[in-house]
C-alpha cells in the first residue's frame, strides 16, 4: 500500500508543478487535464510498481542516460508506457510509423509542445527540485524525433524568459 500512496503523492506533486508552469505559459486548461491518464487503471498500478518499492521508497529504473529500455521493463509497465505516450503532450504521439518501420515526425500543435515543456518543468521540480528544463533538454534532445519547426519552437521557449525566470 505504501508504494501506491507514494506514487499517488508523486503524481499530485508533479501535476501541481505542471499546472503552475502551464499557467505561466498561457495554457491553464492543459495544466488542469495534464496526465489524467496516470490515474487510470492501465497506468496507475504498473507505474507505481515500476517507480516505487513496496515500502514506498523510490526505485531507480532509468538507464544512465535517463531513458527506459522497454526490453528491460516489466511487460505491465511496457503497456502502461505505450498508453501514456499516446497523450498528445508527448513527442512520441506525433511520430508516424510507416508500414516498413520508418519514423516520420509530424508537427506538434502549439498547445501540446508547450505542455510538453511544462511537463519537463514540472517533472524537474517534482523529482529533483530543479526548475530549469534546459539541462534535461540538452541531455535528451538527440533521443527525440521532432519535426524541425517544433524543435525550433521548443528551443525558443526553453531559453525564453518565461521558462528561465520561472518561479513555482
Amino acid at each position: 500500500m505504501k508504494r501506491f500512496l507514494a506514487y499517488f503523492k508523486y503524481v499530485l506533486v508533479h501535476k501541481w508543478y505542471v499546472l503552475l508552469a502551464c499557467f505561466r505559459l498561457g495554457i491553464p486548461w492543459r495544466g488542469l487535464v495534464h496526465d489524467l491518464s496516470k490515474l487510470s487503471h492501465t497506468e496507475f498500478w504498473p507505474y507505481a510498481c515500476q517507480f516505487f518499492n513496496a515500502d514506498g521508497t523510490r526505485r531507480n529504473v532509468r538507464n544512465p542516460d535517463g531513458s527506459y529500455d522497454p526490453a528491460e521493463q516489466a511487460i505491465e509497465f511496457q503497456g502502461a508506457w505505450i498508453h501514456h505516450q499516446r497523450n498528445k503532450h508527448h513527442w512520441q504521439a506525433w511520430v508516424s510509423i510507416g508500414d516498413g518501420g520508418n519514423l516520420t515526425p509530424v508537427p506538434m500543435p502549439d498547445v501540446y509542445w508547450i505542455e510538453m515543456v511544462a511537463d519537463w518543468m514540472g517533472a524537474g521540480m517534482a523529482i529533483s527540485g530543479k526548475k530549469d528544463p534546459a539541462p534535461w533538454w540538452e541531455a535528451n534532445k538527440h533521443k527525440m524525433i521532432l519535426d524541425n519547426d517544433t524543435n525550433v519552437r521548443i528551443v525558443s521557449l526553453i531559453y525564453s524568459k518565461a521558462v528561465q525566470g520561472w518561479e513555482p
